[in-house]
């Protein structure tokens, strides 16, 4: 299994994106489409965006009853998409029916990742807030055991949590890690962070890159970046 950046394409809107996606003229990068762009174009924006030829990570973070999410994984499943994605906190059974879901006729299926807690999320306000007393690494740690349990392929994960993934769960086991910056960047609303160098030697599998590429003054000059530092 190859490394490989994903470009969040958090836009507003089509005519956004695309005219984003336009800059990559020798390259179609792996893209992740999330809920803004999702919910303000509809299940079309990943068929316009397939169709351009890239693969697709629809980011849309599943957490609710187990057959609701079910015969939802069954509609995304349909759209040909590359990766999608649950919340591990929806628990084990949520996350059976979803691979149960997702698995089409012919027994093929995206890949299907768990959110463990959100790179926003420290731990003190997952103690304050989510009265979750446990220390960080130990809850994402047993969320992520819970979601190979269920059969799921890996989970979203800070970067610095990476590591301790694979020691629990396996090599095979995916990390993807968003909370990615340049050295020299801006940490933004993230707070457990680091760079796609770092990534790599940590051992994430996949890392979603944003603001740093797509708010950059060249888009393309940053995303070859990433992938120098990340990929090799």
């Amino acid at each position: 299994m190859g490394k490989d950046v994903i470009i969040a394409c958090d836009f507003a809107g089509k005519a956004e994106c695309m005219s984003f996606l336009d800059k990559f003229t020798g390259v179609k990068p792996f893209v992740k489409i999330g809920m803004e762009l999702f919910y303000a174009e509809g299940p079309q924006i990943v068929r316009d965006i397939k169709a351009r030829g890239h693969k697709i990570f629809l980011d849309l973070k599943l957490h609710d009853i187990p057959n609701t999410v079910k015969k939802s994984m069954a509609v995304l499943s349909r759209l040909d998409v590359d990766m999608c994605n649950l919340h591990a906190g929806g628990t084990v059974a949520m996350m059976e029916a979803a691979i149960e879901g997702l698995t089409r006729p012919d027994g093929t299926r995206p890949i299907l990742i768990a959110v463990t807690q959100l790179t926003s999320t420290s731990e003190e306000r997952m103690r304050s807030d989510l009265l979750i007393e446990k220390p960080m690494e130990e809850v994402v740690m047993h969320y992520a055991l819970n979601a190979k349990r269920a059969g799921l392929d890996g989970v979203v994960c800070s970067p610095l949590e990476a590591a301790a993934v694979h020691s629990v769960c396996g090599k095979e086991f995916y990390t993807v890690t968003p909370g990615i910056r340049f050295a020299d960047g801006d940490k933004g609303d993230q707070s457990r962070v680091t760079t796609p160098e770092k990534a790599k030697e940590i051992g994430s599998d996949y890392i979603v890159v944003g603001r740093p590429i797509t708010a950059a003054a060249d888009p393309v000059k940053a995303y070859n970046r990433c992938v120098k530092e990340f990929v090799g």
